[in-house]
């Protein structure tokens, strides 16, 4: 609302401005025809009629011409061409009138000459010297600042001006929006000068060195294309933070940042009820494995905010559980955790934390993840993914925890590899446990999150880095992507929901393909695919899949009382025969028997295509 109040206030001082010169070209041409003496009475009577003539027919004409699309601090041939249109057609038509009127009477015919070309140069002057003056100080401060432009001009655009103005780091070229009516506009003196469509032409142009994005709620396609354009032409694109990470501070320069991977991928924001989980987590002794890894120490950052009466940060790997602990230790209610070493596979070990905290809930977020080096190693795999968890949800039972939260993946969905295949296996164990216990079995599922370890993102971040090549399996892989907040905050949603023996499917929006992701962190590092870094195509991997699924065919979908949370049905399994092919895998596992693990998984879960190699 301020900004189309100062677009109106800028319009209206221009038009009275032009209003003005009209009175004031009148009387300059009847001061000139009498040598700046006394104007006769019958002449001053006819000035009049001019006058209001001149002034209805000039209103008309100026806004018709448009006057006021053109921006003074910019004026060029084109706004002088709108001038002259608008005089000479105006003056022309009250001329007309005026002989059809009074017959010209009194109007000496030096004063018809002169009134359009005193207001001619007054108009023309004025916009000159007003882009003179300003081009005068913007080359006396050059030596100041890089230039910039900023694309949005609504209230993010409008206060990050107004800092830039502020100090000599920056000096602010102009604006760029799609609101037509901001176009020719001023906002703290700094003009519109465009639309998003321009940036291309306008950066070279005017010689920017830096492109700001004052856009903190942008859509990510025409967020894409601003990135690529500047890549294309090596400037440097920094945005301001989103509105969650802004917490209600004025954007400025110094909250500007670098254009993230996951500001490109279009996700909505996630709705989370707070209230919901709260209830659910405080006052609650909550246990977390995997507490070091990408998901375990988020959902330690996102459950220390609900006040649990006790987090138990659980991870066999001594320095991830180091770190995640040393960073908690500056919340406010740090002395609620408690770091404990622990692997989920020893069983002496898992009960001592069990019988020592008592934990009311589980996130079990301990497992081997990597596709790759899961395949070349089934056996340890096996060990973590099915064994361990099932020992730990067998735990949780006996020990009457009120949640167990199993955290899977998509590649449990239709699996090609051992990773997926025990995933898909822990799943069915919680599943079907949960009929026979008081504890609540709950699994969520989702696809890759972004900057996880062992994730391309770091990867690619890495070899572009080191100059390149970007190494991707083949040109038409996909996958599904989220960030780590938001699948956490997403698991903490679903925990809330199930009463038991569910599957959440958490919604993963549309795949990505993995080249596309390349070629935008190529752009955001200010470099331009297959230009300055190289794409080149390996081919798939042992186990890997060229896109991923989120449900199994037999599996129906149904909707939660969350948009972004979807239930799937429960596979029923025989129990027995699950409890003896838990014996046989221990067994093959302390053998190192691939192909009788391999037979074992696929019995267990029948969709399972294994590679050949490994049978």
């Amino acid at each position: 609302m301020r900004d189309l109040l100062y677009i109106w206030k800028s319009r209206w001082f221009a038009f009275v401005h032009d209003m003005s010169w009209v009175s004031l070209a009148i009387y300059l041409a009847f001061s000139f025809r009498f040598d700046f003496g006394a104007i006769p009475e019958h002449h001053i009577e006819a000035a009049w009629h001019l006058l209001w003539v001149a002034l209805l027919v000039q209103a008309f004409n100026y806004w018709y011409f448009g006057l006021y699309r053109g921006i003074w601090r910019f004026a060029s041939l084109p706004d002088l061409k709108r001038i002259l249109q608008s005089v000479m057609y105006g003056s022309l038509l009250t001329y007309f009138i005026l002989f059809i009127w009074i017959r010209l009477e009194g109007i000496p015919r030096s004063t018809l000459v002169l009134y359009p070309i005193l207001l001619m140069g007054g108009l023309a002057g004025m916009r000159v010297l007003y882009r003179w003056i300003k081009d005068r100080r913007l080359n006396l401060s050059a030596e100041a600042g890089k230039r910039v432009l900023i694309l949005g001009a609504g209230k993010a655009g409008d206060l990050l001006v107004r800092d830039i103005l502020n100090s000599n780091k920056y000096i602010p070229v102009g604006f760029l929006d799609d609101e037509k009516k901001k176009k020719g506009c001023d906002i703290r003196g700094v003009p519109v000068l465009g639309d998003f469509s321009s940036l291309s032409n306008l950066i070279p142009e005017l010689s920017i060195d830096e492109v700001f994005i004052a856009m903190p709620s942008v859509n990510s396609d025409v967020l894409q294309t601003m990135v690529k354009n500047c890549a294309d032409l090596h400037v440097r694109c920094r945005t301001v933070p989103s509105l969650e990470e802004l917490d209600h501070q004025d954007p400025k320069v110094g909250s500007l940042r670098n254009i993230r991977l996951e500001d490109l991928l279009g996700r909505d924001e996630i709705a989370l009820k707070d209230d919901v989980v709260a209830r659910f987590i405080q006052g609650k002794q909550v246990m977390v494995t995997g507490a070091g890894g990408s998901i375990g120490s988020e959902l330690c950052r996102q459950l220390l905010k609900f006040n649990p009466d006790k987090l138990i940060l659980v991870d066999h790997a001594e320095f991830n559980l180091y770190q995640i602990d040393n960073e908690l230790q500056s919340a406010a209610n740090y002395k609620s955790c408690k770091a404990v070493l622990g692997d989920i596979r020893d069983h002496e070990r898992m009960e001592w934390i069990f019988m020592n905290f008592r934990p009311d809930i589980v996130f079990n977020a301990a497992a081997y993840k990597h596709v790759p080096l899961v395949e070349a190693n089934p056996a340890e795999g096996i060990k973590t993914n099915v064994l361990g968890t099932c020992m730990l949800a067998d735990l949780a039972a006996l020990n009457a925890c009120e949640h167990f939260i199993q955290v899977s993946t998509d590649k449990a969905v239709n699996p090609a590899n051992v990773m997926g295949a025990t995933k898909r296996m822990a799943e069915i164990y919680c599943q079907n446990l949960n009929k026979r216990c008081g504890t609540a079995f709950i699994t969520t599922r989702f696809g890759n999150v972004l900057g996880s370890a062992g994730s391309v993102v770091p990867l690619f971040k890495k070899q572009i880095e080191s100059g390149g090549p970007v190494t991707v399996t083949h040109k038409d892989i996909t996958r599904y992507f989220m960030t780590i907040p938001e699948a956490v905050s997403l698991i903490l949603q679903a925990a809330t929901m199930g009463s038991g023996g569910e599957i959440f499917v958490l919604d993963m929006g549309e795949p990505i393909k993995i080249k596309d992701m390349a070629e935008q962190m190529i752009r955001l590092a200010g470099l331009v695919p297959n230009k300055d870094i190289d794409i080149i195509y390996t081919g798939l991997r042992p186990g890997e899949k060229l896109f991923e699924e989120l449900f199994h065919e037999a599996e129906s979908l149904q909707g939660t009382t969350h948009a972004k949370i979807m239930l799937s049905d429960v596979r029923e399994v025989d129990w027995d025969e699950v409890q003896q092919r838990l014996v046989e895998i221990r067994e093959a596992c302390a053998h190192r028997d691939v192909s009788a693990l391999i037979q074992l998984l696929q019995q267990l879960v029948p969709e399972f295509t294994p590679d050949k190699r490994l049978l």
